[in-house]
């Protein structure tokens, strides 16, 4: 699992970093940093537009995470081209750019609709690939089939929104799908040589924390490539902060310094081969109903993460696959 090197741990995904970051993975991959860019497309969800459900995850308010460039009622390339100017300011070194494909279900839509949009976003100078952000009941055979001929030229991931192994939570926060529906998309995308991401959310209603460190478990056997975790946040206007502010004696929500030593045993327990992309979510302050963390930036968090593994000489998988 670590090997020595000039006196330093050298991990099994080749850093001496304490996780298997995103960062590296793309360096060793393009030689620098991707940067996404977010495109709001204007497509829906089936648990909006009736087809399985209506009002959305109770958790959901997309303008929590879309930028301000980001509207439908712009074309993609002019998304990309403010996107892009905006984000050569803050990552001038960036080695290029990938659309991401970000607010709601951006493969719920007839294939021919979505080759226009990602075939506009893949002609636009600069972009690298695609990031498709989408759920797990919303793929099918001809859209992978076509996903994967994209793969043989660019750098293709597809993003499906897991939030949670368990059923009883997934239907508690009206995801509208099963756990199964996910590893069923997952083992579907993976088989055709397109790199799979996922997204979990850490601390749903009902969840323990036995129950969080099983997902670790869980997630590790899941056919993915690349993972995303965020803390639970109430986001205004969600029916999630409406039923916060009912009842929030019903809601454990962790605090800064007990999120720090849960998410640490979580990655010890964790597949090594899984990418992390992100330990925690990021949202405007104005948008959360409870802001206990001090406005803490993710990369902040990212840092103070692996220094507290480094105090504790232990790293991602260090668990992985051992009895508990």
């Amino acid at each position: 699992m670590i090997h020595q090197k000039e006196n330093h741990q050298v991990f099994a995904w080749g850093t001496s970093r304490r996780f298997n970051a995103y960062s590296d993975y793309l360096r060793r991959i393009y030689g620098g940093r991707l940067q996404k860019v977010s495109i709001n497309t204007g497509l829906t969800c089936p648990n909006r537009d009736g087809t399985k459900g209506i009002g959305g995850c109770s958790f959901c308010n997309n303008k929590a995470f879309s930028p301000s460039y980001c509207n439908p009622s712009k074309s993609i390339s002019q998304q990309l081209r403010e996107g892009i100017d905006f984000l050569n300011k803050r990552y001038p070194r960036a080695a290029g750019f990938l659309a991401y494909f970000q607010t709601f279900s951006n493969t719920y839509a007839p294939l021919e609709k979505l080759r226009k949009l990602y075939e506009e976003a893949l002609s636009f100078p600069g972009i690298k690939g695609l990031v498709i952000g989408t759920r797990p009941d919303c793929i099918d055979e001809d859209k992978i089939d076509y996903l994967s001929k994209l793969a043989r030229k660019y750098y293709i991931v597809v993003e499906y929104g897991i939030e949670s192994c368990y059923d009883s939570t997934l239907k508690r926060v009206n995801r509208c799908h099963t756990f199964n529906d996910s590893v069923k998309a997952l083992t579907l995308t993976t088989s055709a040589g397109i790199t799979t991401g996922a997204h979990f959310i850490l601390g749903l209603p009902g969840e323990t924390r036995s129950d969080l460190l099983k997902e670790a478990d869980i997630i590790s056997q899941l056919p993915i490539h690349l993972a995303k975790f965020h803390q639970l946040q109430i986001i205004k206007d969600t029916a999630l902060e409406k039923e916060y502010l009912e009842n929030p004696n019903m809601f454990k929500l962790f605090s800064f310094e007990e999120y720090i030593e849960f998410f640490i045993e979580f990655l010890e327990r964790l597949n090594p081969e899984i990418i992390v992309e992100r330990f925690t979510g990021e949202a405007p302050p104005r948008m959360l109903t409870v802001r206990n963390w001090n406005n803490r930036r993710s990369d902040q968090i990212t840092s103070i993460i692996e220094k507290k593994m480094e105090e504790l000489n232990t790293w991602q998988g260090k668990l992985y696959g051992k009895k508990l």
